[in-house]
């Protein structure tokens, strides 16, 4: 089985839920603390052995390439003053960490034809698909528990966590029978489904791992879109209903960084563990709930 060398994250979309901030600064660039929720990502995929990410972008989104290229004035600035020399080392990391190469997504087709645009890129070899949107925390990387299932299974593989019946609707629903642990077998997926389609509780939710085969499924699902978004989760219910997909029930907490709350949450728990302002954060914060 081939190793899942590569990878794609999506970041074209528009951050309509997160305007005004999202309206000069792309919603992936929004930080979290100290880094742009963004660079998270790449580093979940460079700790799951990725060695090629792939980041689709659109117009209006150039500081996203900015920052994972080196800052000349910047790092020259840095440079022979030993208090600064952390900060010199981390600006040079971000340029250095991996292999990223850009496309632009042309038109706003949804998440389908977003996949579709990295074709060329991934080839014929697996590859992984991490959610723009989707910032997850975890001691052992999301992306790596998926790519040892499909390694394992040699099918594709969904990263999944039981929502709320009302969270499902806004998702997706899976219908799955267990396989061992926390692994599933995928029969059948329904976007965005009513209350009578409900499956089960299990919803993707930012991670994916995906065969090389699911390009030929979203051209076919293009050439059916005649208008409005054209969803990723089409190919992947036609992988399920082929017998060729798992679910993974991944251990680690997601944030939802094009919801409001979801970046709020995620600055205020990433805060308190943060080597930095963790310890003033907490008493910060002790202090401040007693004064509401």
């Amino acid at each position: 089985m081939q190793k899942v060398r590569k990878a794609i994250i999506p970041a074209a979309g528009l951050g309509t839920r997160v305007l005004p901030a999202s309206k000069a600064v792309p919603k992936e660039m929004l930080n979290i603390v100290d880094k742009p929720a963004i660079q998270y990502l790449v580093e979940e995929a460079i700790a799951a052995g990725i060695e090629d990410i792939l980041i689709i972008t659109n117009r209006g989104k150039g500081v996203i390439e900015d920052h994972f290229d080196h800052a000349f004035e910047l790092e020259r600035n840095l440079e022979g003053k030993p208090e600064k020399e952390p900060m010199l080392r981390a600006v040079r990391e971000i340029a250095e960490m991996a292999n990223v190469y850009f496309v632009r997504q042309k038109v706003t087709k949804g998440l389908g034809h977003a996949i579709l645009c990295g074709k060329s890129f991934v080839g014929d070899e697996p590859f992984a698909v991490l959610y723009g949107d989707d910032v997850i925390r975890s001691d052992d990387p999301v992306t790596a528990q998926l790519t040892r299932v499909y390694e394992e299974y040699g099918c594709g593989c969904v990263g999944v966590q039981a929502c709320s019946r009302e969270a499902i609707k806004k998702y997706c629903t899976l219908d799955v029978t267990p396989l061992r642990d926390n692994v599933m077998r995928v029969h059948n997926i329904i976007e965005k489904p009513t209350e009578e389609q409900i499956m089960s509780l299990y919803a993707i939710l930012g991670r994916v791992v995906l065969p090389p085969e699911v390009f030929g499924m979203l051209e076919d699902g293009l050439r059916k879109c005649t208008e409005g978004e054209f969803y990723l989760t089409d190919a992947l219910a036609d992988l399920g209903r082929a017998g060729k997909l798992t679910a993974v029930d991944f251990v680690g907490t997601r944030y939802d960084m094009g919801n409001k709350m979801g970046i709020m949450m995620a600055n205020c728990e990433v805060a308190l563990t943060h080597p930095e302002i963790g310890e003033d954060f907490k008493a910060y914060l002790k202090q401040l709930v007693q004064t509401f």
